[in-house]
């Protein structure tokens, strides 16, 4: 046992005094020691019931022999940090949780893990660390929130941001925000649609890191406790076979993460994260497969802010498994790869049945032929950009307007709102890349504002910082170079003609190479927001957003 490096042997002594003082018995050390990953805290809607999935899962370790041990990791609730600077702390996140993990997984030497995260960064964040650490690991995470209701009519986190753009806009009253306020997010769980925290939980179960019904049964369902013992009990038996993060991870199964993501039309930041595990497990995912794989995936699932339909549906419909037995109808995935069940992705889904067409459309008749997100590039992206394409207005597929410029979020908030933007603009939100922001903040407000204002279907938004999965429209993000390294989203003037084709792949300012050129020699870096602080240390070591926004370290010499 790795744990023998802190337990086993006369050497080992002081370290059994301080399990003593744990009130460890020696039948416990004499079992792998488990550690029990908590993402838990009493601020994050989607964290505050994790203590009980964490105590389920210590129960199913200790059922199958092994010896639970909790240990905590950060999160930060993305709705509660959008809009101001706390946006900032968000996405840097990602690498606290990773180090701090495989800190402690290894000071500690623990056989195998169990990672319980549920939002946006915990997941990434703990699926990074799990590839380094790579002794065996089981996902379970604590589940999607239920659905609002308002009025009749299933509501979500992203119609609240939206009520609040309606209500500048003069087409909603007080009394009717305070409603949705008051019933778009009824329980605990990570918010109800399609965002960023489901899809990379959807996720997890395609990679094979996590069992069936991981991304999908809702946080206040009690089958979510049956699964959490579950997980505990699989990772003992993941601990037996020796079978490792690094077994499952793959090349093969980031394909068929990639896969999944085009069917479910997932996040946006699906492509920062990915990107940045893959690094991790030593898998180089290049963003160029994107386009490729997405021509010939189709998407088959809308769920918000896509469309209608929520987390509770697609749990319903049959979950992730039955969109991989779909896809794997034409052939489309990889079916042969390990996962955490001890049996192949293959095994997994063959007898996981589509229950609703209406919720994922069968692989013959899906929403598009083409997967739910598009990689753009151009004079305006040289590098990439990235858009849901399926959450995008037929009509604003193909899009030029004038551009109008702003250096950070809170300005063009400040224009949306004012009345400022009108049909047909592109609005062009700059220095809030990884290194500008720093931190790459989400752009949710600006989004929801320019739906709200009923512009939904004639604005475009062009940033280098990245979107709220609950965003929708023809949201552009992570234009790469960023700014503030100088890419061509600087130079981009008051009035210049942008020209968007999102089935083309392409993202362009119209604008001569010559006057492009000549604007770059009179540009001059903006000068750093924060130079203190952990911010300011991310903002030194990350890489751009087209390579997943990893940090690395500057090159010598």
């Amino acid at each position: 046992m790795k744990s023998d490096a802190v337990k086993t042997g006369m050497q080992q002594a002081p370290h059994r005094s301080l399990f003593n003082a744990l009130g460890l018995t020696e039948e416990e050390l004499h079992k792998p020691l488990v550690g029990i990953v908590s993402s838990y805290n009493e601020i994050v809607p989607g964290h505050m019931n994790l203590d009980k999935i964490v105590e389920a899962v210590k129960l199913g370790v200790a059922m199958a022999g092994g010896t639970p041990i909790v240990f905590p990791a950060i999160a930060v609730c993305d709705g509660i940090a959008m809009g101001h600077i706390g946006m900032k702390y968000s996405l840097v996140t990602r690498d606290l949780i990773a180090d701090s993990t495989e800190c402690m997984a290894l000071a500690h030497q623990f056989d195998a893990l169990v990672m319980v995260p549920n939002c946006d960064k915990n997941v990434p964040g703990l699926l990074m660390a799990a590839a380094r650490v790579n002794v065996p690991t089981v996902f379970v995470s604590g589940g999607p929130m239920l659905a609002g209701r308002v009025k009749g009519q299933k509501r979500s986190l992203s119609s609240m941001f939206e009520a609040v753009g309606s209500y500048a806009a003069g087409t909603m009253t007080e009394e009717d925000v305070k409603e949705f306020e008051n019933k778009t997010c009824p329980t605990c769980g990570s918010c109800s649609g399609m965002y960023t925290a489901n899809s990379m939980n959807c996720l997890t179960e395609a990679l094979g890191m996590g069992l069936k019904g991981n991304g999908t049964i809702p946080a206040v369902y009690s089958e979510r406790l049956k699964l959490a013992k579950h997980a505990g009990m699989k990772v003992m038996e993941m601990y037996e076979k020796n079978i490792r993060p690094r077994d499952i991870m793959t090349s093969e199964a980031f394909l068929n993460a990639l896969t999944v993501d085009m069917a479910l039309g997932c996040s946006t930041n699906s492509m920062l994260h990915l990107p940045a595990v893959a690094h991790e497990a030593g898998v180089e995912l290049d963003m160029e497969l994107v386009n490729e794989m997405s021509a010939r995936t189709p998407n088959l699932c809308h769920l918000a802010p896509a469309g209608p339909t929520y987390m509770e549906d697609l749990n319903e419909a049959g979950g992730v498994y039955a969109v991989m037995n779909e896809l794997s109808k034409k052939g489309l995935l990889h079916l042969d790869c390990m996962t955490v069940t001890g049996a192949s992705v293959g095994e997994n889904i063959q007898n996981c049945v589509n229950r609703d067409p209406q919720v994922i459309r069968p692989v013959e008749d899906p929403y598009s032929q083409t997967g739910g997100i598009a990689v753009l590039k151009g004079n305006l992206a040289p590098d990439t950009a990235v858009v849901k394409r399926s959450a995008v207005a037929p009509e604003m597929l193909k899009h030029e307007g004038p551009a109008r410029v702003f250096d950070c979020e809170e300005d063009a908030i400040a224009a949306i709102k004012g009345g400022r933007i009108a049909a047909g603009d592109v609005v062009v939100i700059r220095y809030e890349g990884p290194k500008g922001g720093p931190g790459m903040r989400e752009m949710l407000n600006p989004t929801s504002a320019i739906a709200g204002m009923g512009l939904g279907s004639t604005v475009a938004l062009i940033t280098d910082g990245r979107f709220s999965g609950a965003s929708r429209g023809a949201s552009i993000g992570h234009v790469s170079p960023e700014a503030a390294v100088g890419g061509p989203i600087a130079l981009v003037e008051e009035g210049d003609i942008i020209s968007i084709d999102i089935d083309s792949h392409a993202l362009n300012v119209l604008v001569s190479d010559e006057e492009l050129e000549a604007r770059r020699a009179k540009w001059q870096p903006r000068t750093p927001q924060i130079t203190s602080g952990y911010l300011s240390r991310y903002a030194a070591l990350v890489t751009s957003g087209n390579r997943g926004a990893v940090l690395e370290l500057p090159k010598r010499g």
